[in-house]
């Protein structure tokens, strides 16, 4: 039986999204986790591979299985590589960076909120690339396209290096902060997170989608006000931190 587009999903996520990012700014709290996070004693926690990597199976499964299993009556080529880099950047975090990351036991409460918001996210975004979207055959040489996703592999090139430096700052078992140097960090404090925002800000110009607009606006709120809450860490408890240091954008802010 096929399935058609439903455009009540797509605009109800899109619009949750939005409100979710206004809400992350209004009320101006990081995420407790990492440097943010509580004692370990307080709550309970799970090893950072082992959370990452359940927070972010989600965003890779639901899609990857509308994109395999589902009937596709409005699917084409181009929606099927937009899709597959959305896949991409979720198979990483799932299965590379939760292996790799040396980051502090995380929260189950903020575990089981991750995992609902990878999960209604994935569903928004595999749906409308797998049901809604129609690109024309010419989409490829799209302005928007070609701009597009070579923003989403800049930044996800930017994003990996930057956690690569920031892996580097510990040996396995360390819980000391040190001061990240090297690549984007030279300017910014969040660059892994400038390199994320960038990556699904171009995903959106590649899909012009609503969706994938307020994930990147979502993101945007999200990883900058973490980025913020960094900065300021890092000046509190470093004497000698870079004081030309931006938070987030070289030279600005």
């Amino acid at each position: 039986m096929s399935v058609h587009c439903q455009q009540s999903p797509v605009l109800a996520g899109s619009i949750t999204l939005a409100v979710l990012g206004a809400m992350t700014l209004y009320f101006g709290e990081p995420s407790g986790y990492g440097k943010h996070a509580g004692s370990p004693t307080m709550a309970a926690h799970l090893p950072a591979g082992a959370a990452w990597f359940l927070q972010e199976l989600p965003s890779f499964v639901v899609p990857l299985g509308m994109l395999v299993w589902q009937p596709r009556a409005l699917f084409g080529p181009p929606a099927t590589v937009l899709l597959g880099l959305f896949c991409a950047h979720y198979f990483h975090r799932t299965f590379v960076y939760s292996v790799l990351t040396r980051g502090r036991p995380f929260p189950t409460v903020v575990l089981f909120k991750g995992f609902v918001f990878c999960m209604g996210n994935g569903f928004l975004q595999g749906y409308y690339l797998t049901y809604c979207a129609e690109y024309p055959a010419e989409w490829y040489t799209d302005i928007r396209f070609i701009l597009g996703v070579f923003l989403f592999i800049l930044g996800m090139g930017i994003n990996i290096h930057s956690d690569y430096i920031l892996r580097q700052l510990r040996k396995p078992g360390e819980v000391t902060y040190k001061i990240p140097q090297g690549g984007l960090f030279t300017y910014v404090s969040g660059a892994n997170f400038l390199g994320e925002i960038i990556e699904w800000m171009g995903y959106a110009l590649a899909t012009w989608s609503l969706p994938a607009l307020a994930f990147a606006f979502f993101t945007l709120c999200f990883l900058g006000l973490r980025a913020f809450h960094h900065h300021r860490f890092y000046l509190k408890i470093f004497e000698d931190y870079p004081k030309f240091r931006k938070a987030l954008i070289p030279f600005v802010f």
